[in-house]
């Protein structure tokens, strides 16, 4: 009983982050989604970062990202990535015919920016530290 009651628990654990990977997934920002539902970017955000979703605004949700409410409920990274994986290691060249994949992002793009990101903090947290030292001299003269 204990394991099936974690199961189902583990299934259904943070509907939020869950959405937020789907609509990820479907190219559509936050503030699309929000206009589509009626609500401010603010307000999606917060339910993006909760880990239950009412059931009527999770229904309203799953319509506008186009996927059952299980889906959502049901969503894995590791059932995506299994799909994929296995889409792209088979033989037979009219499915990757009849898929159209269309990243969001480019990976590199985002490395780099990540990179440049914490250059910058690095950067300003070594001015700082470099402020503080000068502060210390002028008060030991």
């Amino acid at each position: 009983m204990y394991i099936y009651v974690m199961e189902t628990i583990k299934k259904q654990a943070h509907l939020g982050r869950k959405i937020s990977r789907i609509r990820e997934l479907r190219g559509i920002k936050q503030e699309a989604l929000a206009a589509e539902l009626g609500v401010s970017q603010q307000t999606v955000s917060r339910m993006e970062a909760s880990e239950l979703v009412e059931e009527e605004l999770l229904q309203r949700v799953a319509k506008v990202l186009g996927v059952p409410v299980e889906g959502i409920k049901n969503f894995s990274e590791e059932n995506v990535l299994n799909i994929i994986s296995n889409t792209f290691t088979s033989n037979d060249t009219s499915t990757l015919n009849a898929i159209n994949v269309q990243p969001t992002f480019n990976p590199l793009d985002k490395l780099m920016q990540v990179i440049e990101e914490n250059k910058a903090l690095y950067e300003r947290l070594l001015k700082s530290e470099q402020e503080k030292v000068e502060i210390l001299k002028q008060q030991l003269k």
